[in-house]
């Protein structure tokens, strides 16, 4: 018989390299799942790591190998420290995520590092990771992965939008739940206050200041996957190749610039939020950027509802807890509504010690 409690160590790294998230929580059964955190950190990247983390695209294959088993090692001690620190017990499993190197489900391909099995060797404990291989296999977008927990946790939620590097937003509809990548949001406003030597625009001030350059938001307006279907995901690869080259041909100032990707995410988000009388659950880094959920609230028509701190910055490393507690049960964790997969299936893999 399955037991119907868990404790999980749960870790991940989003692409807008604000650090390691790492999260403690209990989850039980008994007719709909439940959860409870019990401790959460965010590990700060160093310089050196976040300059590895951002040049992945460009690595070799043998290069990427190197920095997988670094990172692995790298993750485990610091689940380790975590775990020490927190005098932590009793716990099932760790579930990892990784870090998103590679992503391009359209030519078959995603690469998360950080799941080598030297991570359940230095902390001896069962490791449940890579959790989106089998989706793109499937023919799936291998993304985005949290809607299950959006399912299964926070289901009085009309719409759940995370903004994190990329927006995405995850629904039911038809009885089916859907979600998919929106637009980029932290990933691009990170790096271009990157150059004013800031971690990120607190609150969306910078931006606030900055005018809207119309024609660049009109460019980026109609940029083609704005027009695909979903299922549909977004990686920085398409950031690299496609966003930036149009944003510096402007050759703007930061602040223009802030303003106009602020008000881009603003228009995209607000597009699927049309309809009086709902509610929407925003996290993710960006739900602290007050400019841009002020263009939201002011270009949409749902209730904007904005959760505690522990929800804001750790509900998707919460939900690839779940993910791992689906798939140690072997349980469905990946819908196929959601990543255009042939099935619904159980994703991951598991590492023993």
């Amino acid at each position: 018989m399955l037991i119907q409690n868990y404790n999980v160590v749960s870790v991940m790294s989003g692409t807008s390299l604000d650090g390691i998230d790492i999260l403690c929580s209990n989850f039980s059964f008994k007719e709909e799942w439940k959860f409870k955190i019990i401790q959460f950190e965010t590990i700060p990247y160093s310089l050196k790591w976040k300059q590895k983390l951002k040049t992945l695209t460009q690595l070799s294959k043998v290069e990427l190998k190197q920095i997988d088993e670094d990172y692995s090692k790298y993750l485990a001690y610091q689940i380790l420290e975590f775990i020490n620190k927190n005098n932590l017990k009793a716990i099932d499993f760790i579930a990892s995520h990784g870090h998103t190197a590679l992503h391009n489900p359209n030519k078959g391909y995603t690469y998360q590092i950080g799941n080598q099995s030297v991570i359940s060797k230095i902390l001896k404990h069962k490791v449940v990771c890579d959790f989106r291989v089998q989706d793109v296999e499937l023919g799936g977008q291998g993304a985005p992965l949290v809607p299950i927990g959006d399912e299964l946790l926070f289901s009085k939620y009309n719409y759940c939008i995370n903004l994190g590097g990329f927006a995405n937003i995850s629904f039911k509809e038809n009885g089916e739940r859907i979600a998919f990548d929106i637009c980029p949001v932290n990933i691009i406003l990170n790096y271009y206050v990157a150059k004013l030597g800031l971690d990120y625009d607190d609150k969306g001030e910078i931006a606030k200041s900055g005018k809207i350059n119309k024609q660049l938001l009109e460019e980026l307006n109609k940029l083609p996957f704005y027009n695909l279907q979903p299922p549909k995901s977004l990686g920085f690869e398409w950031v690299q190749e496609i966003v930036l080259p149009i944003i510096e041909s402007y050759n703007l100032e930061v602040r223009d610039i802030l303003r106009t990707i602020n008000e881009h995410a603003a228009i995209q988000i607000s597009k699927y939020l049309y309809q009086n009388n709902l509610n929407t659950l925003i996290t993710g880094g960006g739900a602290y950027n007050l400019f841009l959920i002020e263009r939201i609230k002011r270009l949409s028509y749902s209730k904007i509802i904005i959760p505690n701190t522990d929800i804001i910055e750790y509900k998707e490393a919460l939900i690839f807890g779940l993910l791992g507690v689906l798939k140690v049960r072997n349980e469905i964790n990946c819908l196929k509504s959601v990543t255009g997969a042939r099935k619904d299936h159980s994703s991951g893999r598991i590492l023993e010690p």
